[in-house]
């Protein structure tokens, strides 16, 4: 990186905390720490919900899931479309209705203390897990970029969320994301067009889209009943559904974001733009990545993406066998440029058998450089276990370091921290106000000052902060970065949902009978993750809801649970 980059880099970050911070200087009320002013825009609300979910490891991660697995992972958000539909309809009226602060305080009002206490329990794990996901995201392209210790961009990097996060409350966080959104979406598209100008002249994007599909990078739909897949159009509408309806209805980190809304027509519409623009935003991200695919067919490529761990490997004592894979890999990469010329040229000729014969033969030569690529993998983890090798998550930086322009290098860089700003401080603002609201104003200190409670909120926020940063430093990632986060919040989102749907739905249910069944059905997920049961972890989400209710019915029934609140508690 140059001079340049670095001051659009530092420029971009600093300039939008810094913005942040001082248009919330003045906030001191809880009211307005928590939720804000109460004025927010659905403009506002739709891009703060969004850059809330598009964390770094949606812009670092889902390109990289598209160069290896081509745009088929779009499937996984088939469903948030309705399911953003059924929060505005049954979700979004009674939050607003009972002015609550989170979502678990109606589990409180509808159930009792230790059901609300269960559901924020609940997000507490998983978000604080995802919170330390978010942070080793961008840490990885700043070690990269940088060369400086993973450990040492991991703390830089979530103490800047930190400090505006502690200072600005929830408005500084809105305030902040749609800026942050806008950097985002710019450096994409540069990145997008940079990365067509450079392909070879006279390849076509109608080649481009050719070769993609010809090694089968554009299967975006798969209409197969086989559950263990892991994405399909019916784990995508079902589980995604479920995942999205979880998500979007029931984790503080959004639910806080739409209770902003000066009304209810404007939390409403900040949902919906989402509905609407969710799956286009993620179809291009996954275009782009299947498109860097192409691209390397036609440049050299690396037989592996992690640069800072491959020439520290080949320095070490693997560096000779390391070094020989490298040039059988360099050998085969352009017997396969030299197939997909001649497939290409066979097909602008209209010469139907010569194009299919060096499509196979391109096929067959990419097989064969895959093989060197896992057989590299497998010596670089006999060399230093330690070592990750899965190194889809730095497809996307390696080509922006080494194809795009200065300048346009900084602002991809201020792309990904701008990302992980936005969403860290909205999670950071979500941990704190539930550890603040449902457990430590319910249960530790009832009756204090509104200076008080925005003191604890910003120590919660400092707290979850540097939880959040010790488990980036523990952290070992064998999954991409997407589907890890999307692991994370499978195992662990399908049982609030089942709460809140017993709590909206199924008014007989008490909260003894709602509390034991989301806990044995919590275990009852865990176990099926870990014991593998032969289904994508998509599904989890409807079987942790199904299963939620489906207890809580039957407990109901033994216990005769009649600990059921006032129908005005209800709403």
């Amino acid at each position: 990186m140059t001079p340049l980059d670095y001051v659009v880099l530092f420029g971009t970050i600093l300039g939008i905390a810094a913005y942040g911070t001082w248009r919330t200087r003045d906030r001191r009320d809880l009211h307005a720490h928590l939720k804000g002013a109460g004025s927010t825009r659905w403009f506002t609300i739709g891009l703060s919900v969004m850059a809330t979910q598009a964390s770094a490891i949606t812009f670092l991660s889902t390109p990289g899931q598209g160069f290896e697995s081509g745009i088929g992972f779009v499937q996984n958000y088939f469903g948030a479309p309705f399911a953003l539909m059924l929060i505005c309809i049954f979700f979004l009226p009674i939050f607003r209705r009972l002015n609550v602060y989170t979502a678990y305080e109606y589990l409180g009002r509808r159930f009792d203390a230790k059901t609300r206490l269960l559901g924020a329990a609940l997000f507490l794990f998983q978000r604080g897990i995802g919170a330390g996901i978010t942070i080793y995201a961008p840490a990885i392209v700043l070690s990269t970029v940088m060369g400086w210790p993973l450990d040492l961009t991991i703390i830089c990097s979530g103490l800047v969320v930190i400090v505006y996060t502690v200072v600005g409350g929830s408005d500084a966080v809105s305030l902040t994301q749609r800026y942050q959104i806008g950097v985002i979406f710019a450096g994409m598209l540069a990145a997008f067009f940079v990365m067509l100008a450079r392909l070879p002249a006279g390849l076509t994007l109608t080649d481009a889209l050719t070769v993609a599909g010809g090694f089968h990078k554009l299967e975006a739909v798969d209409f197969s009943l086989d559950f263990s897949k892991r994405y399909t159009f019916w784990s995508g509408m079902f589980g995604g559904m479920f995942l999205a309806l979880s998500y979007f209805g029931t984790d503080q980190t959004q639910v806080q974001r739409y209770l902003h809304g000066s009304s209810l027509r404007e939390s409403r519409l900040g949902l919906m733009f989402n509905a609407v623009f969710k799956i286009p935003m993620q179809f291009f991200i996954l275009v782009l990545g299947a498109l860097i695919f192409v691209f390397y067919q036609f440049q050299p490529q690396p037989v592996f993406f992690n640069q800072t761990v491959w020439n520290r490997e080949v320095q070490a004592a693997g560096g000779p066998g390391l070094r020989g894979l490298e040039q059988e890999f360099n050998a085969v990469h352009a017997e396969k440029q030299q197939a997909i010329g001649h497939w290409l040229a066979a097909r602008h000729g209209g010469d139907a058998t010569a194009e299919a014969a060096a499509k196979a033969e391109a096929r067959a030569a990419y097989d064969r450089s895959e093989a060197v690529r896992a057989r590299t993998k497998a010596a670089l983890t006999a060399a230093n276990p330690a070592v990750a090798t899965k190194d889809s998550d730095y497809v996307f930086i390696t080509f922006i370091l080494n194809y795009l322009p200065h300048g346009v290098i900084g602002l991809l860089v201020a792309v990904f921290f701008a990302a992980t700003m936005s969403s860290k401080a909205g999670e950071l603002n979500a941990l704190s106000s539930t550890t603040l609201v449902d457990v430590y104003r319910h249960v530790v200190r009832r009756d204090e000052t509104d200076h008080h409670y925005v003191v604890a909120s910003r120590w919660f926020t400092v707290m979850w902060g540097v939880i959040a940063i010790a488990f980036a430093l523990l952290v070992k990632m064998s999954e991409n970065l997407i589907e890890f986060g999307n692991i994370v919040g499978s195992i662990f989102y399908g049982v609030p949902l089942g709460l809140f749907l017993i709590a909206f739905f199924l008014k007989r249910i008490g909260g003894t009978a709602a509390f034991w069944a989301a806990v044995l059905t919590q275990v009852l997920v865990i176990a099926a993750y870990f014991g593998d049961i032969g289904v994508s972890y998509l599904w989890l989400n409807p079987l942790g809801c199904a299963a939620c209710v489906v207890l809580a019915l039957v407990l109901q029934a033994v216990l005769r649970d009649d600990t059921r609140p006032a129908p005005a508690a209800e709403a």
